[in-house]
């Protein structure tokens, strides 16, 4: 059974600039080919990870100052090698195409 894959498309615009090839020839350049289970994976160890800093900041503002976390909000990019990043401030952070996750603390009775 083959892997299913899925279009990924970079912002590679130094290529863009060549008039002497067809739109095709450029979008292919553009765009990878990525398995969604290879990205399946590398998303659900990102979420750990993630998961794991969540769990810490919880716990140092409870018990520093009695705050409570309640909602994170992250920008994520998937590169054209299917890694997953997380977005920071400043250099191409303002890149278009990025994946907003919003993490918000569920209530009790939803938990049940």
């Amino acid at each position: 059974m083959s892997d299913e894959l899925i279009w990924i498309v970079t912002d590679n615009t130094t290529q863009i600039s060549d008039t002497q090839r067809s739109y095709r020839e450029v979008t292919q350049e553009l765009a990878v080919k990525v398995s969604v289970s290879e990205l399946e994976q590398k998303m659900c160890r990102f979420l750990q990870s993630v998961s794991c800093l969540f769990k810490q900041a919880e716990q140092q503002t409870i018990h520093s100052s009695g705050i409570l976390l309640d909602e994170i909000v992250l920008s994520v990019e998937i590169s054209g090698e299917g890694e997953i990043k997380l977005m920071g401030t400043g250099g191409k952070a303002g890149s278009k195409g990025a994946i907003t996750l919003k993490f918000k603390r569920l209530e009790k009775k939803s938990l049940n």
